[in-house]
């Protein structure tokens, strides 16, 4: 290339870099337009900040008090809810659920569900907006709204709150709620501005998991959610600092405990991205986004969703789940669904017959007791049967106790004669398996059934049973052997009652046979006392069915 051409390669370079800053600068390129923002947008943008919160949550717990009292707040209350909303964000950090106490203590505290960040289990709820123009002035977790109507958030009196953003934006929320747990909350935002905007609304629940929320049991504990008409559940242990995306029209997302939960509500047209993530340690978040909204200069929107933030009250939840897709299914009813829900509801009846929980148990036992009566029948005469050919069994092992084969062959032939059915005993066992689960799956899960007293030195049938051989004998035992008194009553009438069962032929077998009440007592020990209630009545009720049954077929 000779000097000339180099010049003009030179030339040609400046030019061509003129001519696109010129372009940029004469016709800049249009904003895009808010669409929902990157994946986890909302967790970078909302959720950095409430990690430095819960970061500092490790170096400096706040008490709730404390943490209360260093914001605004306008006060919340119905019959069933005492707390308030920080005006600072507008957010739900404070619900106490009055109808229920934290113990069986007289003057027990309110159950605490939602509380401030900064305190050792913080739980919150709280809206916004997103939009993809960085310079765009929005609502943010620091922001302070006004009150405009209302002073107490009641059923009778919703409230308004509002904020400007100095830029012909005014956003506010009209909250409402009901006589129970459920509020609903419209995001408004009025465009007075001299352009057109786009935004999208999102949600945020922020909760701290305390050792019990993460500790896996029969209760379901973590994320639980109807997406798309289909139940999701991740226990807190499951859910990891790289996320997870979910997307839904309608339904409902939540984190729960074992009583009580607090989730976002959305209509049945409403679209959804889920984003679900450990923040930092012990930290939880869920966030929703809905879709991008254009607002007309001069124009108003409205987003309506709504929060709940209460107990698993089951009847209570089988009225909103007229409206709402599947809310009974907060409540984690377990594979045996069809069994457990039943038998909550025939609990609850006889409970409000009764007035005491502990015989309603009871006679919820002997009811199932008459309806299994047809099939423990032909189980029992089977293994009276087999009682009563015991001695002919034990002298076919004797003349046959080298030839294990021909020892079979013998036993089959004799079960033939005396037309005895030997897996017929285990019948009842195999039915009673599913009904074992879905009733200690109802006595774990049912709120209706905590802090419920029976009798005696029993106050809550959901706990096991508190008077131990260490405080009743005033000894001490090791923990794993310190068992209360309805599990000693369980294992003796198990123990009394395979007495009444044919001795297994294998003596490895007769041994385990031997060693299961003793397995059972302790395993059952730590259970709900209504379990082992339950199970005990049904073991006096079994014996007495079977013993008369080998007395009408001649068994001693």
């Amino acid at each position: 290339m000779n000097k000339e051409d180099l010049k003009s390669f030179y030339v040609a370079i400046i030019l061509s870099a003129l001519v696109v800053l010129g372009i940029n600068y004469f016709f800049p390129k249009p904003e895009e337009p808010a669409n929902v923002p990157a994946e986890n947008a909302v967790v970078e943008q909302i959720a950095a900040d409430e990690g430095s919160e819960q970061t500092a949550l490790e170096q400096q717990v706040l008490s709730v008090e404390e943490a209360l009292n260093q914001d605004a707040r306008l006060p919340i209350k119905n019959n069933n809810i005492n707390g308030s909303l920080r005006l600072k964000g507008a957010r739900f950090d404070e619900i106490m659920l009055t109808k229920y106490k934290q113990t069986i203590d007289e003057d027990s505290a309110a159950v605490t569900l939602f509380a401030p960040a900064k305190t050792a289990e913080s739980f919150f709820a709280e809206y916004g907006w997103l939009s993809a123009n960085p310079r765009l002035k929005l609502p943010t977790k620091d922001t302070l709204w006004q009150v405009a109507e209302g002073d107490v958030l009641t059923p009778q009196t919703p409230v308004t709150l509002v904020w400007r953003n100095g830029e012909g934006l005014t956003f506010k929320y009209i909250i409402k709620m009901d006589e129970n747990y459920l509020f609903s909350v419209e995001q408004i935002v009025e465009n007075h501005s001299s352009k057109d905007v786009s935004l999208v609304p999102y949600g945020l629940i922020s909760k701290r998991a305390s050792e019990e929320n993460m500790q896996r049991g029969i209760a379901h504990q973590g994320f639980t959610a109807i997406l798309d008409d289909s139940l999701k559940e991740i226990v807190y242990s499951n859910i990891d600092d790289k996320g997870e995306n979910f997307e839904t029209t309608g339904g409902w997302v939540s984190f729960s405990d074992k009583y009580w939960f607090g989730a976002f509500v959305f209509n049945d047209d409403f679209h959804a991205d889920i984003n679900l993530r450990e923040v930092t340690k012990d930290v939880f978040q869920l966030d929703y986004k809905g879709q991008a909204i254009e607002v007309k200069r001069g124009d108003a929107a409205t987003v309506a969703t709504r929060l709940y933030a209460g107990a698993k009250e089951i009847k209570l939840l089988d009225k909103y789940a007229e409206n709402i897709r599947k809310f009974d299914l907060a409540v984690d009813f377990g594979w045996y669904y069809f069994l457990t829900k039943p038998f909550f509801y025939i609990l609850d009846y006889l409970y409000q017959l009764i007035g005491n929980m502990g015989w309603a148990i009871l006679l919820f036992a002997a009811l199932l007791r008459l309806a299994l009566f047809p099939i423990a029948n032909k189980s029992f005469e089977s293994m009276s049967k087999m009682k009563k050919v015991q001695p002919k069994i034990m002298a076919i092992q004797a003349l046959y106790k080298n030839d294990k084969m021909a020892q079979q062959r013998a036993t089959m032939e004799l079960y033939k004669k005396e037309k005895i059915n030997p897996a017929a005993g285990c019948l009842p066992m195999l039915i009673q398996i599913p009904v074992f689960f879905s009733l200690y799956k109802v006595l774990v899960i049912s709120l209706e059934i905590r802090h419920a007293p029976f009798i005696g030195w029993i106050k809550d049938l959901s706990a096991p049973d508190p008077l131990t051989i260490s405080q009743w004998a005033h000894i001490w035992v090791p923990s794993a052997l310190d068992i209360g008194i309805w599990p000693l009553i369980y294992g003796l009438t198990m123990y009394l009652q395979t007495k009444l069962n044919p001795t297994p032929a294998n003596k490895d077998q007769a041994r385990m046979f031997a060693l299961m009440p003793l397995i059972f007592m302790f395993m059952f020990a730590h259970f709900a006392v209504g379990l082992i209630l339950y199970w005990t009545l049904s073991n006096i009720l079994s014996m007495i069915q079977q013993r008369v049954i080998m007395y009408k077929n001649g068994v001693k």
